[in-house]
């Protein structure tokens, strides 16, 4: 199949005479701004219409995306093409490619097949504004004169374990219902879509932390307070983590120029799904990682070998990438999100080698910190694994346990290493959370040097890091892993120092609210997040009510404790024990673990909190 695409400012045409003798109803129309899809349909089209129909679907959504409009016509056209499909064979190709379009999101119009017609068109004259595509059957690959053939897809790779002792083993010899072996069918079928809505949805909205966001686009989420509580600690945890790498902090902006030359040539040899905006005539992308604008200071920055390694970093709170609708899944997969971005420039791969093993380093200290369980996947091009397999040895001896081992014969992307802790969730789907690459092609590409001690201009290596991922999906994980708490018979719970409310203090009548005022302060003096239960209600109800929320401390304040300074605490998943406040803020102290703290995100009193969901 060939097709053209035009983004146009409007279409209008009228069905002359007929064509062929197989044809459709006569018709004319007129659209507004519209995606014109000028279509050859090929011989062989018909013997191969699934495959056919699926590329050229997914270019259309592509284009679509890119131009930012979702307003199709299908036109079918005679003359992109001397091997043409016969006219019956083409409608059904047609038909059928129709029906699918409709079942997306677009907007799809169809000129009638069969008529010689008359047709003005205004193009919009912009740097996408036109779009060829030969489409073929049998390697399952878009051929196109503009875009790179997808080199993932052409690349072999091979999987295989690597223990802790620097031993290869083989999948099948690795055992079975294992997290490990989760993840590798995970990454053998390559199946992204969720069948089922994943339990850490309900859970997000139970909780009231996060939620779908209905005036927006989708994948783009509303953060109520105490999720956006926990959002911040998150990213005061991994900022601390940077700043203890060396890491400089940088903002740059959130969209780009399709037409700077170095973004250009990434975008052509890495194409994504980005939102595109228009500034007057002109289009922008809308970043989907802080890579660009951290590449180009470093373009224009005088670096010495003296410098080096050197580290940027920001946390880009709104990325963008347009994922596929069904890919989509709560907060595993979005369309908008927040991701730490730090980039190291080293002078060799030797230098890129020892800060992959720091940053390795600094990435197990964030799981730890989420107690999360994870599994490690190592990739990595099969020359360069031979050629430094004792640091990939002292890599898995660092991790203490198996991990899943890519060896691919090609670079099929611009990395030539990576790594990548992945979290499993009660779906049997992984989400990569830290991730460290080696990157061997952009700084040639955005032209970075740096000046070597001989005088002369070097090209640096580029290391990708984000030390936790994105950090919507740290969220994912620790609800997924409270969901899989549930199904294991345990409470479901969160990091102590991640809960929005730490220790809830629940006076047993009015007459005693004054003084968990007085114990909340003396424990908000100490960093701590406490709340009270103001409301006339029974101890029973308040307790069970603290258990929905997931409260791991909750301590009861009457006449005897009064009396005696000395409170119950209520323990979520442990023994209750009783203490004096002193007794109480050490073992808080223990509890949180020199994390990041925040205030309290709610009101104090319980009495004057507003519900976020119906």
């Amino acid at each position: 199949m060939q097709i053209l695409m035009i983004h146009s400012d409007g279409l209008e045409f009228e069905s002359k005479k007929p064509a062929t003798k197989e044809r459709e109803e006569e018709k004319s129309g007129k659209y507004g701004e519209c995606i014109v899809v000028f279509t050859s349909v090929e011989k062989g089209d018909l013997k191969n219409k699934e495959e056919i129909i699926a590329q050229t679907v997914e270019e259309i959504i592509q284009y679509s995306s890119n131009v930012g409009c979702e307003d199709i016509v299908i036109y079918p056209y005679a003359h992109l093409s001397n091997e043409l499909e016969n006219p019956n064979g083409a409608m059904k190709v047609l038909d059928l490619m129709c029906e699918v379009l409709d079942k997306t999101e677009l907007n799809i119009e169809r000129v009638p097949f069969g008529w010689y017609k008359s047709f003005n068109l205004s193009c919009k004259g912009h740097e996408l504004s036109e779009l060829s595509r030969r489409i073929r059957a049998g390697d399952g690959k878009v051929s196109t004169e503009n875009i790179a053939l997808s080199a993932e897809e052409k690349t072999k790779s091979e999987f295989c374990i690597l223990n802790p002792n620097g031993e290869m083993v083989e999948l099948k010899e690795s055992g079975t219902n294992t997290p490990l072996n989760v993840l590798i069918k995970y990454e053998t079928e390559k199946d992204r879509t969720a069948s089922e809505e994943p339990p850490h949805i309900k859970l997000m909205q139970k909780l009231e932390l996060v939620d779908r966001e209905p005036g927006s686009d989708a994948g783009n989420m509303r953060w109520y307070p105490k999720g956006t509580m926990i959002k911040r600690l998150l990213e005061r945890k991994v900022e601390k983590l940077v700043k203890k790498a060396g890491a400089m902090e940088v903002e740059t902006p959130e969209m780009y120029d399709y037409g700077h030359p170095c973004l250009e040539e990434y975008l052509e040899r890495f194409p994504a799904r980005q939102y595109r905006v228009m500034s007057g005539e002109k289009p922008y992308f809308m970043r989907f990682a802080a890579c660009f604008g951290q590449f180009l200071i470093a373009r224009d920055a005088q670096i010495s070998y003296k410098h080096l390694p050197i580290k940027y970093y920001e946390l880009a709170h709104s990325s963008y990438r347009r994922e596929k609708r069904g890919e989509l899944a709560g907060l595993r997969r979005l369309r908008g999100f927040t991701m730490p971005d730090m980039h190291t420039f080293v002078k060799d791969l030797n230098q890129g080698l020892e800060e992959m093993s720091e940053q390795f380093s600094l990435s197990m200290e964030w799981m730890e910190s989420l107690d999360v369980p994870y599994e490690a996947a190592m990739r990595v091009q099969k020359d360069f694994f031979e050629e430094n397999k004792e640091f990939y040895k002292q890599i898995a001896k660092k991790l203490g346990r198996p991990m899943l081992l890519e060896l691919f014969d090609e670079r099929y992307a611009y990395f030539i290493t990576k790594f990548e802790f992945n979290v499993l969730d009660t779906q049997g789907k992984a989400a990569a959370l830290s991730t460290v690459q080696i990157d061997v092609e952009n700084a040639e590409r955005f032209e970075i040097n740096y000046v070597d001690k001989d005088g002369k201009k070097k090209l640096p290596y580029i290391l990708h890091a984000s030390l936790s991922g994105s950090i919507d999906r740290n969220l994912y994980a620790l609800l997924e892993e409270a969901a899989a708490k549930s199904r294991r018979g345990e409470k479901p719970s969160l990091p102590f120092w991640l809960c929005p409310t730490q220790i809830r203090l629940l006076p047993l009548s009015s007459e005693y609210v004054e003084k968990c005022f007085e114990l909340a302060k003396e424990l908000t003096d100490n960093g701590f997040r406490a709340d009270i239960d103001d409301r006339e209600e029974g101890l029973g109800k308040k307790i069970r009510e603290g258990e929905k929320e997931w409260i791991p401390l909750m301590l009861v304040v009457g006449e005897k404790e009064v009396k005696a300074e000395k409170y119950p605490i209520r323990v979520r998943n442990e023994s209750d024990f009783t203490v004096n406040m002193k007794e109480l803020i050490e073992i808080m102290t223990k509890m949180q673990e020199n994390e990041p703290q925040r205030s309290l995100p709610l009101p104090e009193r319980i009495s004057l909190r507003s519900k976020f969901r119906g």
